[in-house]
């Protein structure tokens, strides 16, 4: 469970709600199930239109990711690329084979049995730079579905007040009922842009900051099998590896 974005969201959503109590309101009138599923509902609906419906399948994925992915240690990568490399120094190549069933990273199982296999290097560096392109591209549609989910909302929010408004404002013949038909419309402008700012854009940017670290894993990844590959030094390949670390994060 990532503990950020739990947090984050219960900060956030929490410091409306206690704000609102504070001044005297009543959540009952904030929860309206129209201003809700006109919002929520919209909002998927537009988006829908940006992208395929693959994409939009693959919501609970992608807040799956959000919500419980993991950050990747990229020393734990580079540990496991110099053990590999000092073995092929030994035996070979073909002397990981053994290591396969370790390796649970399928890119990186993949780019060890290109290795293993005699690929050329140039070609080795196509292979898997065209998998990490295709994957950006892959995330890329995720990313840019939380985005137009909050570009959206905030829209259909004003769209959902200016609904109620008409609706409060073709009736005047009581005053009282009136005022507070106007006090609800404003529920919709509410929700529009509360899931735009603490759920679909930190989620969005959440996702990007995911493919990010991945991206950059599989990045360290090529370099290393490239180096087994070359019969570079081991001690040579954990330098040029390092160069992917934060500094201060290189030490331990």
């Amino acid at each position: 469970m990532d503990l950020a974005t739990i947090g984050g969201i219960i900060l956030g959503v929490g410091a409306i709600v206690v704000a609102f109590i504070l001044e005297g309101g009543n959540l009952n009138a904030v929860t309206q199930a129209s201003p809700m599923i006109l919002v929520i509902g919209g909002t998927i609906g537009a988006a829908t239109i940006t992208t395929s419906i693959r994409t939009v399948r693959s919501i609970p994925t992608l807040m799956k990711i959000a919500f419980f992915g993991k950050s990747i240690d990229p020393r734990e990568t580079i540990e496991k690329i110099v053990v590999l490399s000092e073995k092929a120094r030994r035996e070979g190549v073909l002397g990981l084979e053994s290591d396969l069933k370790s390796i649970n990273d399928p890119f990186f199982k993949k780019a060890v049995q290109l290795i293993i296999d005699g690929t050329e290097t140039t070609l080795l560096r196509h292979i898997l730079v065209t998998e990490i392109n295709y994957m950006a591209e892959r995330h890329r549609a995720g990313i840019s579905l939380f985005k137009a989910l909050g570009g959206f909302s905030p829209t259909l929010g004003i769209i959902g007040t200016v609904l109620g408004l008409i609706q409060a404002l073709s009736s005047t013949s009581d005053a009282s009922k009136m005022a507070t038909a106007i006090a609800g419309a404003f529920i919709a402008t509410l929700w529009g842009i509360g899931m735009a700012n603490l759920c679909y854009l930190p989620i969005g940017d959440k996702l990007r900051l995911r493919h990010d670290e991945e991206a950059a894993n599989l990045e360290l990844i090529t370099e290393g099998v490239i180096g087994i590959q070359s019969g570079d030094n081991p001690r040579t390949i954990r330098i040029k590896l390092m160069s992917f670390i934060d500094p201060k994060h290189r030490q331990g």
